[in-house]
């Protein structure tokens, strides 16, 4: 199974969300800040990766992990990334894309937006890595129920 966390920017909520998955980051209590930004792809994605499908790692059971910053448009890249997949030769049951938007708040928002879009990433990365730990049972929330998913 090939798992696609995707939201926004590709690099807050849906990293944190691969990290959870791939058991880099505990999903039975709130990391701490230090641990946020031990996830050498928090916060750190540049322009140049926008749309690409980064591979993550491999969970306990195969599962190839990746990250995807989809902007502003997964009515469309959504829809080609299955397609694309298909034309490849890959099967739809083994191709999971996961939403980690739902759990994105205001303090990630303006954060991830200081840090990345601005650059002010001094500024930034302090306010978007406490809006994570904020949203971090939600994250976990959107994980287990991956795991659920693929598991059933």
């Amino acid at each position: 199974m090939h798992i696609i966390y995707h939201c926004v920017g590709g690099t807050h909520s849906s990293a944190i969300a691969a990290a959870v998955h791939l058991n880099l980051l505990p999903d039975n209590k709130k990391p701490s800040p230090k641990e946020i930004l031990s996830i050498p792809f928090f916060d750190t994605l540049v322009k140049e990766d926008q749309g690409k499908i980064l591979y993550r790692g491999s969970d306990n059971q195969s599962n190839k992990i990746y990250t995807l910053s989809r902007q502003f448009s997964p009515q469309l890249v959504l829809p080609a990334i299955k397609d694309a997949w298909e034309l490849a030769g890959g099967k739809r049951e083994n191709l999971l894309l996961v939403n980690s938007m739902p759990a994105v708040n205001l303090l990630m928002k303006i954060g991830g937006f200081s840090s990345r879009r601005l650059g002010l990433v001094s500024f930034g990365r302090p306010i978007v890595t406490r809006g994570t730990i904020k949203a971090y049972d939600a994250i976990v929330k959107i994980v287990n129920n991956t795991k659920t998913r693929i598991n059933n």
